[in-house]
């Protein structure tokens, strides 16, 4: 017997999930599309949303017109999107979604091997140093990630050195040469070149114009300095307002 919508996406049931080793194939189309209509701020970092007609991808929670189903696809990671030939959505942002792998909580192997990339791993080591420090072999852990997350180890780690470089571009006005170094590249050229492939533009091009002394948020709003902000920001309707 088929579950109706409300038992799969309930905010029980994605708790559930989080913490007992969620794998995006086991839930249905149907019950990812119905939390994403909802833009269900529980599924943000789990699942990724591509839309077929735009070639771009996006977290749960965009504020954009929700697609038709006929033209979405759902991704376990930013990764395998990407790796699918969707570039990241300029509006909400999919590196700024929270990291969470949906098997966060348990101590598995791809997790041990998700922390350790984020630290740098793969920034300027290799997929067998990597696999070694994990006690297993280089191709089964290339199994294991297509398994997880339908994209290689390699993978993974560039589009997280994409995700800390368009923070780092988005939240400061750093010279590119030292974005490209903290995000883990191993020159501006080189991240010049993964921009141009996933974004078709080049990270200078990303960076958005702002008053002086204005910081973006992760969330990608502007923080104004509070001596000025009464009298400089401009005027922004109530979301809560109907």
């Amino acid at each position: 017997m088929r579950r109706s919508f409300p038992d799969v996406v309930s905010a029980k049931r994605v708790v559930a999930v989080r913490g007992r080793g969620y794998s995006g194939r086991m839930l249905d189309f149907a019950a990812q599309y119905a939390a994403f209509q909802r833009r269900d701020p529980a599924w943000d970092g789990i699942v990724f949303v591509a839309v077929k007609t735009t070639g771009v991808y996006c977290r749960p929670v965009c504020p954009a017109r929700t697609p038709l189903a006929r033209n979405v696809r759902f991704y376990g990671s930013a990764a395998s999107a990407e790796r699918a030939g969707f570039r990241p959505c300029l509006r909400c942002r999919p590196e700024a979604a929270p990291f969470c792998p949906a098997w966060k909580g348990t101590r598995t192997t791809v997790e041990r091997a998700l922390a350790l990339i984020e630290d740098g791993a793969l920034d300027h080591g290799n997929v067998a140093a990597l696999a070694d420090r994990l006690g297993i072999g280089a191709r089964h852990l290339s199994r294991l990630f297509a398994s997880h997350l339908d994209a290689s180890p390699l993978q993974v780690a560039l589009s997280r050195r994409v995700q800390r470089a368009k923070c780092l571009i988005d939240g400061g006005d750093l010279p590119l040469a030292q974005v490209a170094q903290r995000a883990g590249f191993s020159s501006a050229r080189r991240m010049n070149a993964a921009f141009a492939k996933l974004y078709g533009r080049s990270p200078a091009s990303l960076r958005r114009k702002r008053p002086p002394g204005v910081t973006m948020q992760p969330n990608g709003d502007q923080q104004w300095p509070r001596a000025t902000a009464r009298a400089t920001a401009p005027s922004v309707p109530n979301r809560n307002s109907g």
